[in-house]
């Protein structure tokens, strides 16, 4: 009654995952037309917004090519095609791992204050003035409502 060999999910997951992370692979500079970007928020349905070096927000659109193989994150930094009758969208051609970051930004591809490392990315700034203090403004509220008896009220 059963088929044998069979299950499990379908032809995706028969094809195996395509790791190619140990892999060198040619660095890829940008061309006329092209510009570095990063990108600050994932929109999804394959939409991204993506800060680009030359100090302009856009919208990108994850190609087709990449949209299911390669995953993209914020703060990734990767390489856009501009669109000539609409500068404010782009589409997504590539994405630099961040070996390939750092080794654009020591060419002098990237500018010097391209926040690469993926743990800090955007938001980080705004959290510095957050103070949380224990201890003696806490003990002073104690005091006051032991003075409250729940006969009183």
């Amino acid at each position: 009654m059963g088929k044998s060999g069979k299950g499990k999910g379908g032809k995706n997951r028969r094809r195996g995952k395509n790791d190619n992370s140990g892999q060198k692979r040619e660095l890829i500079l940008k061309e006329e037309g092209q510009e570095y970007g990063q990108i600050t928020k994932m929109l999804g349905n394959g939409r991204i917004e993506v800060s680009c070096f030359d100090s302009v927000k856009r919208m990108g659109h994850i190609r087709g090519k990449l949209r299911k193989k390669v995953w993209m994150g914020q703060g990734d930094i990767i390489l856009v095609s501009l669109r000539d009758f609409q500068d404010d969208q782009c589409d997504v051609v590539h994405k630099y791992n961040s070996d390939e970051a750092r080794t654009l930004k020591s060419v002098g591809e990237l500018p010097e204050n391209a926040k690469i490392n993926e743990t800090d990315t955007f938001g980080g700034d705004e959290e510095d003035d957050v103070n949380f203090e224990f201890g003696a403004e806490d003990d002073e509220d104690e005091e006051d409502d032991s003075d409250l008896d729940i006969d009183d009220i």
